[in-house]
């Protein structure tokens, strides 16, 4: 038995298993049916409550523990998992998109593998990809952009790894999806357009995939006053980049060339 903050850890022989779960963006139609089947059937359910709606976790049992984890820090969470595992209760960890991409579970996972209690990640939807949907666009355009950049501003979060830097991404000249920059937009604009030009293409999406979600088109000289005016200030995803432009005029993929044969459709002569 070990003792974490007052709580008693009892090593049981019955088996249970902690979920972490991507919820999706948003729309509870895009929670994977693992993740739907997996909150039906556990007893304890923590959510992020101010990124999760409760219509993504009304499938939890009527009988569980469901608690918005909105306030709690990392070691009041573990609590809750502790006394799960002592009472041999699995747990749904539902994160908002997909976990593994800003989920914090890093963290989770380190205090799991001390405790030697099992863990399962269930992947989601993430938000870059409800956006593309939401504009009815592709991102990998052939010859105009085949790469995208996840990343973050630091700001006043968590620093950024030294070679992670904007200059750096922007010398690519790919698409950026940037989190947590939404309050950040003007040093965005500085440090973005000496490479990209104030007439890229840039799109603000709020609680995309939401009833109530927002989708702004701008470039990089307007977008910071468009989103003033609609007064966004937080959960908003930042893209930005070539690929997000209405482009007609460009090469079709080799994916389905008929002069191009693959594995699949060998060139018949």
């Amino acid at each position: 038995m070990i003792k974490l903050n007052g709580t008693k850890v009892i090593r049981r022989k019955t088996v249970m298993k902690v979920f972490f779960i991507g919820a999706g963006p948003g729309d509870p139609d895009l929670l994977t049916l693992k993740g739907q089947r997996l909150i039906s059937k556990c007893k304890v359910c923590l959510y992020a409550g101010s990124l999760v709606p409760e219509a993504v976790i009304k499938g939890a049992p009527k009988s569980a523990i469901v608690l918005d984890t909105a306030s709690m820090d990392l070691i009041e969470t573990h609590q809750q998992i502790l006394g799960a595992y002592n009472r041999g209760e699995d747990v749904a960890r539902v994160h908002s998109g997909d976990p593994s991409l800003y989920g914090a579970i890093a963290e989770q996972i380190r205090l799991l593998k001390r405790d030697k209690i099992d863990y399962e990640i269930i992947p989601g939807v993430p938000a870059y990809t409800a956006v593309a949907a939401a504009l009815g666009i592709e991102l990998t355009i052939p010859e105009v952009s085949q790469s995208l950049i996840l990343t973050r501003m630091s700001m006043k979060s968590t620093s950024m790894p030294e070679k992670e830097t904007l200059k750096n991404f922007a010398l690519t000249g790919t698409t950026l999806a940037i989190h947590l920059g939404i309050r950040y937009l003007r040093e965005i604009e500085r440090q973005l357009i000496p490479f990209y030009g104030e007439d890229c293409p840039v799109v603000v999406a709020y609680r995309a995939s939401w009833p109530d979600a927002v989708y702004l088109k701008g470039t990089l000289a307007d977008i910071r006053k468009k989103v003033k005016k609609e007064k966004i200030t937080r959960t908003a995803l930042i893209m930005i980049g070539p690929a997000l432009a209405e482009i007609r005029d460009f090469r079709d993929s080799a994916l389905y060339d008929p002069e191009i044969p693959h594995l699949l459709r060998p060139m018949i002569k």
